[in-house]
């Protein structure tokens, strides 16, 4: 039942990745693509944790897999409300 729901989360997770990623297509704005890969790594991550015999939450290769992530959505954040130069 844990593999049904690992698999079920990544697949989750993948499927909002390609929602990003198609709003980044028709804007061109960044912020959606650093989203979409954030997104993915957390699907790789899942993947991984559900593949990996023995592996958990804790694995230090897992873990930092899940703070690139999340230090790709502050940096969309970030770039996003930074403020502009004016021309």
């Amino acid at each position: 039942m844990e593999l049904m729901l690992t698999g079920a989360i990544a697949t989750g997770w993948l499927v909002a990745g390609l929602f990003f990623f198609r709003f980044w297509r028709h804007t061109r704005d960044r912020f959606f693509l650093w989203f979409a890969l954030s997104f993915w790594l957390e699907s790789a991550n899942r993947v991984a944790l559900g593949l990996w015999s023995g592996a958990s939450e804790h694995n230090p290769f897992l873990y930092g897999l899940r703070v690139v992530a999340y230090g790709l959505i502050l940096l969309a954040v970030w770039q996003k409300n930074r403020p502009r130069k004016s021309p």
